[in-house]
């Protein structure tokens, strides 16, 4: 689950991370207040969208003036910002974050994340902030500082330090930094989350060191012990088939593709798209429905499948280990009956009762075709999806 901008400085601002003063706002008016109650000459106005690269998709405005803040606000709300993260599609801007400009000296980029290879939280730091950190990373990866912390011994000074120093920081912005480090550390450990970034990381013009923008991702099987940031998602800013296939504990995500993929287990989920994909077809989702591929978990499967307009065939690849192969074509076939499915199904079954699966799809006297075994199947539906 990600967090807004400014979601994510009120959550900095709580572990004594020094971020600018702001305001969010739904309205041109409210931006106007919000420019109004923060003082100064000069604003910043930010389009709160789930997805980075805002500046340059024109979702980040200078405003000199309050009818300049309100006309920048108006000029967002109601849109969708399309940036080199949210697809084509873009997402939509409900809201904005008024912030005080800020005189900046220096752009660096900090961030937290597990490395999965080692079990550590690894901080990641480039002097390059501001920039895309992917680019920095394939073009000068020199720039790139990488500290690990052991979970036994915890944040240590001197990993706070190797990093200040290898950004160049000096003097009281050693001792700054380190705050900072420690602040997004313990939120990173207590909040659950699964990435912290501030991009850019700035040294202002009276030397300090400031957050001026953030960005957090929670790990959503921890948001039923972390109530109150579940409470700020934003499903709007959410794949909507994704977001009701969470819902029914299925593992979704949705591709470009035209044919539909139901798969249990996301590694044969992986090898079902990649056969799909070797003979000719592009996968329209991945989607994962788990050991338990139950009658009611087939149907709501097939549901969000048949919200795709674009899908011209499905299929059903499942290895019954867990339940009986039998089952699972009884789910399949009331599946379809109970939704005048009309688009073809390649059923691909293998496991426990696999034979007598097979045969009832192929007496249910419905459009569904069963497959030897997966490459055949994978040729099957390609050549459906071609008619």
């Amino acid at each position: 689950m990600n967090l807004h901008e400014y979601q994510s400085k009120q959550l900095f601002a709580r572990y004594g991370i020094p971020v600018p003063t702001g305001f969010v706002a739904s309205t041109p008016d409210e931006a106007a207040d919000a420019a109004r109650r923060l003082g100064g000459a000069i604003w910043v106005v930010k389009a709160q969208v789930h997805a980075g690269g805002r500046g340059k998709a024109g979702g980040v405005k200078l405003a000199k003036s309050l009818p300049d803040v309100a006309a920048a606000a108006s000029g967002m709300f109601g849109q969708r910002l399309v940036t080199k993260q949210t697809g084509p599609e873009g997402l939509p801007i409900h809201q904005v974050y008024v912030e005080s400009g800020s005189k900046i000296e220096r752009e660096l980029y900090l961030s937290l994340l597990l490395n999965r290879d080692s079990g550590r939280i690894a901080f990641v730091a480039s002097a390059a902030g501001g920039m895309d950190i992917e680019e920095v990373a394939e073009k000068t990866p020199e720039q790139i500082i990488r500290v690990e912390v052991h979970p036994a011994t915890g944040l240590q000074g001197s990993h706070a330090r190797t990093l200040a120093y290898g950004l160049g920081l000096q003097g009281k912005q050693v001792a700054q930094f380190e705050q900072v480090a420690r602040g997004l550390y313990n939120l990173y450990l207590e909040c659950d989350a699964s990435l912290v970034e501030v991009n850019p990381l700035i040294v202002n013009g009276d030397g300090d060191v400031v957050a001026l923008d953030g960005k957090i991702g929670i790990e959503d099987s921890s948001l039923f012990r972390q109530p109150a940031l579940a409470a700020m998602r934003d499903t709007s800013q959410e794949d909507e088939v994704e977001r009701l296939a969470a819902e029914a504990y299925l593992n979704y995500v949705s591709l470009d593709g035209d044919i539909a993929c139901m798969v249990n287990g996301a590694g044969l989920a992986m090898a079902t798209m990649d056969l799909i994909k070797l003979h000719g077809g592009s996968p329209a989702n991945f989607l994962d429905v788990g050991g338990g591929a139950t009658r009611e978990r087939v149907t709501t499967a097939f549901k969000l499948i048949l919200t795709n307009p674009k899908v011209k065939a499905i299929l059903v690849n499942i290895f019954g280990g867990i339940v009986r192969c039998d089952m699972i074509a009884e789910g399949v076939i009331g599946a379809a009956r109970d939704l005048g499915l009309h688009l073809p199904v390649i059923v691909r079954i293998e496991g426990t009762n696999a034979p007598l699966g097979r045969k009832m799809l192929s007496a249910s006297g419905l459009e569904l075709i069963a497959a030897a075994d997966l490459t055949d199947a994978a040729k099957k539906v390609v050549a459906a999806a071609r008619k």
